[in-house]
């Protein structure tokens, strides 16, 4: 069994209690929303409120969950976009800086070689 370091359990444990008084905001937000719905509609019996409120409030999580997964996955497809063009121009850095270095060296190479030459 392999051990997770305390910090990825913490931040993992933090991450689900982020997420659960997020659940539970958006229950709540739902709720009051179905509850003024009903209060809008006199005639509706106690029974046929909460029936209301109850749908109500499972589509609005249900809507919740399907926005959520959406945004995570682009927010995964934009990661992958990133993390690709980071590393492409990472080795563009990396090819100019060894074509100056190698620049460097001949000019300094030549430099010598002249002086050199110069010195006899």
């Amino acid at each position: 069994m392999t051990q997770v370091p305390r910090g990825e359990q913490g931040a993992a444990l933090a991450n689900e209690v982020e997420g659960y008084l997020l659940l539970c905001a958006e229950r709540d937000q739902a709720l009051r929303e179905a509850q003024t719905l009903c209060a809008r509609l006199p005639w509706l019996t106690s029974t046929q409120a909460e029936d209301i409120t109850d749908h109500y409030v499972q589509q609005r999580l249900e809507i919740t969950r399907q926005m959520l997964r959406t945004v995570a996955g682009r927010a995964e497809q934009l990661r992958s976009e990133y993390e690709a063009r980071y590393a492409a121009l990472r080795r563009s850095l990396l090819k100019g800086h060894a074509a100056c270095a190698a620049a460097v060296l001949a000019c300094a190479t030549g430099t010598s070689a002249l002086a050199s030459i110069l010195a006899r």
